[in-house]
């Protein structure tokens, strides 16, 4: 069990939605605040969902091979494929969105290499040139592309949220698949062991670590830390696909393999 909890508390921390959003809350005015309540109701929701699996199985780990042990891991096998196929997904659709970024870019060559080749010179479509600005006139005039406009929009509206809004982006903003998972392994937690309470304070502290990290920093070194969370959230502008993919790749890999093990031995 404790190995499950550690996996999928990397998970959650790491999950790149939660703490991309998590960036822009803290970029907001009186953003330590409303860390602290998107925190606080993260941590309310998160341990909320591990009370109710404890109190319906009443603290006791049900019999190896009986129905409800079956059941958990046949829920863990299910989340486990179900962020692969969610992962395999996202992949797919990023490529296939690269490929058609790369068939609709225009056919302009430079005038050397017309001359080499013989062909005439072909001239952009209407529009196709005109109407898009330099880099440095885009940058200028506060335009950015797709992602950058999405992240621009998001950052202008957190910036203003209050922090009833902030608070409830903490549960809602949560990779419930990992939650789950995380539940359905809780069900194995014995509370009249001591060991079993160590376990779930540290799962509970391993998922919020990347929160309550950056709160934290943000709070004694703002200067600094505003500065590297500008960072991250650029890096995370440009290579959010990837990292939920890795992300959830990963944990699928380790609760599929995990729950066939106790299924079958």
């Amino acid at each position: 069990m404790v190995l499950d909890l550690v996996i999928i508390g990397l998970g959650i921390a790491v999950f790149p939605l939660s703490v991309a959003a998590f960036v822009l809350v803290l970029s907001a005015d009186r953003g330590v605040w409303k860390g602290l309540a998107f925190i606080l109701a993260w941590l309310a929701c998160f341990v909320g969902v591990l009370a109710i699996v404890l109190l319906t199985t009443g603290g006791e780990p049900p019999a190896p091979k009986s129905p409800p042990s079956t059941a958990a891991s046949a829920l863990k096998l299910a989340i486990g494929l179900g962020l692969l196929a969610y992962g395999w997904h996202r992949h797919r659709h990023r490529a296939d969105r690269r490929t058609a970024r790369g068939s609709d870019a225009p056919d302009v060559r430079g005038a050397g290499e017309a001359q080499q080749t013989g062909e005439p010179l072909r001239a952009p479509e209407s529009g196709e040139a005109r109407d898009a600005p330099a880099d440095g006139e885009a940058r200028k005039a506060g335009k950015a592309g797709p992602t950058g406009k999405a992240s621009g929009r998001m950052a202008a509206e957190l910036d203003h949220i209050s922090m009833w809004t902030a608070a409830g982006l903490g549960p809602l903003l949560q990779p419930w698949g990992m939650v789950a998972a995380g539940a359905a392994t809780v069900v194995n937690a014995d509370l009249s062991q001591t060991s079993s309470f160590i376990a779930l304070f540290v799962y509970c502290l391993i998922a919020t670590s990347s929160l309550l990290t950056m709160e934290l920093y943000t709070t004694f070194a703002p200067d600094a830390a505003r500065e590297r969370l500008g960072r991250l959230r650029s890096w995370l502008q440009n290579h959010q696909e990837q990292a939920i993919v890795v992300v959830v790749l990963i944990v699928g890999l380790f609760l599929v393999a995990r729950s066939i093990h106790q299924l079958t031995s």
